[in-house]
C-alpha cells in the first residue's frame, strides 16, 4: 500500500464513485490494522445535520475511521461558488493542508476527498485541490468513469498533475458495470497509458449499496496491492476482455 500518510482522492468529474472508492481504500487500510482519517474539505449540496461524504465513508468503512469536514454549503455547486452564494467563508488550500497534517500526526493514513475534479475552484481566487496536494507533497489518486470519454478526462487530469509537479498514485475505475460494453473493456487496457500511471482497481457498480459488513469484507478485492488490496490488473483485463 502507498506509504504516504496522506493520499488525495480526486475524480475526473462528479458522480463517478469517488466517495465509495475512498471508503474502499479506508476499509482496506482498517482491515490491515491501520488507523484512518477521511478529510472532506468542502461538502456541497448537503443541508446542516444531514450526513455528508465523510459520514458515508465511515458508514461503509467502519466506525474506526475519523471523519473531518472543514466547510459545508447547501447548494450542489462548485465549493467556491457555493460558499459565495451562501455568504460563507470558503475553504483555503492552507486550511486543508493544515488539517491533513494534524490528522496525519495521529493516524496512519489520511484520505483527502475532493469535490468533483482536480481543478474545481474552492474560492474566488481559483484555488484548487491541486494547490492543497502541492502544499502537502501528497500523491493523488484519480477516480475515473469506466465508459466512453474517460480516456480524454483521465489524460487531461494526468497532464494537469504533471504540470504542477504532483505525483499521481494511479487510477481507480469508480463504478465498473455489471455488463461492460466494448468501450469499457478496451479502456481497461488503455487507461494506464493515457494516465501515465497504473490502474489500481475497479469498484463494482452498486458497491455503495452493499451493507457495511459486506462492503468491508469485499473492499480489498477491488483494489490493487498499491492501495492495500489483492486486485490484479492483468487478471481483471483477461477476465473482462
Amino acid at each position: 500500500m502507498t506509504r504516504s500518510k496522506v493520499l488525495v482522492v480526486t475524480g475526473t468529474g462528479t458522480e463517478i464513485g469517488k466517495t465509495v472508492t475512498t471508503a474502499a481504500v479506508a476499509a482496506a487500510a482498517v482491515r490491515a490494522g491501520r488507523s484512518v482519517a477521511v478529510l472532506k474539505p468542502a461538502q456541497t449540496g448537503v443541508a446542516p445535520g444531514e450526513p455528508g461524504d465523510a459520514d458515508e465513508v465511515v458508514r461503509l468503512a467502519g466506525g474506526a475511521v475519523t471523519p473531518v469536514e472543514l466547510g459545508r454549503y447547501p447548494e450542489p455547486l462548485a465549493p467556491g461558488t457555493a460558499a459565495r452564494r451562501a455568504g460563507l467563508a470558503p475553504v483555503r488550500p492552507g486550511q486543508i493542508a493544515e488539517a491533513a497534517e494534524k490528522l496525519a500526526a495521529s493516524h496512519d493514513l489520511v484520505l483527502v476527498e475532493g469535490a468533483g475534479g482536480l481543478l474545481v475552484h474552492f474560492d474566488a481566487e481559483g484555488a484548487t485541490l491541486a494547490d492543497a496536494a502541492r502544499l502537502l507533497s501528497a500523491p493523488v489518486l484519480v477516480v475515473a468513469r469506466a465508459g466512453l470519454g474517460t480516456l480524454n478526462s483521465v489524460q487531461l487530469t494526468a497532464e494537469a498533475l504533471r504540470a504542477r509537479g504532483l505525483a499521481q498514485a494511479g487510477v481507480v475505475i469508480g463504478s465498473w458495470p455489471r455488463r461492460p460494453g466494448l468501450a469499457e473493456r478496451c479502456n481497461v487496457g488503455d487507461l494506464p497509458g493515457v494516465a501515465g500511471a497504473p490502474l489500481l482497481g475497479a469498484v463494482p457498480e452498486g458497491a455503495g449499496g452493499l451493507d457495511a459488513q459486506a462492503f468491508r469484507t469485499r473492499a480489498a478485492q477491488w483494489l490493487a496491492p498499491g492501495l492495500g488490496g489483492s486486485w490484479d490488473a492483468a487478471e481483471f483485463a483477461r477476465q473482462e476482455g
